[in-house]
């Protein structure tokens, strides 16, 4: 891709469409595991992140691309790059 070459590095990111009921923006669920400072284990952490999706093209449960982008709105500064996997 040359536009990101340009513009600088994105961060992408994967996740799970979890609403869609908006229309051009989806709710994506993303889940990373952390180390704890103390305890040395693994923990789960979770965010939500509003996504841009101009065509509609994602549904509840995809497994989705993210990147990210200028501010959108209020709470979108994510758009959606591609739907890696439909849900089932």
């Amino acid at each position: 891709m040359a536009v990101e070459t340009t513009r600088g590095r994105r961060k992408v990111i994967k996740g799970v469409v979890v609403s869609d009921k908006m229309e051009k923006t989806r709710v994506v669920l993303v889940v990373r595991q952390v180390r704890h400072p103390v305890y040395k284990k693994y923990v789960k952490r979770r965010k939500r992140f509003m996504v841009h999706d101009d065509a509609n093209q994602s549904n509840v449960g995809d497994t989705v691309t993210l990147m990210e982008t200028r501010p959108l709105s209020r709470h979108k500064c994510w758009r959606l790059v591609e739907v890696i996997e439909r849900a089932k």
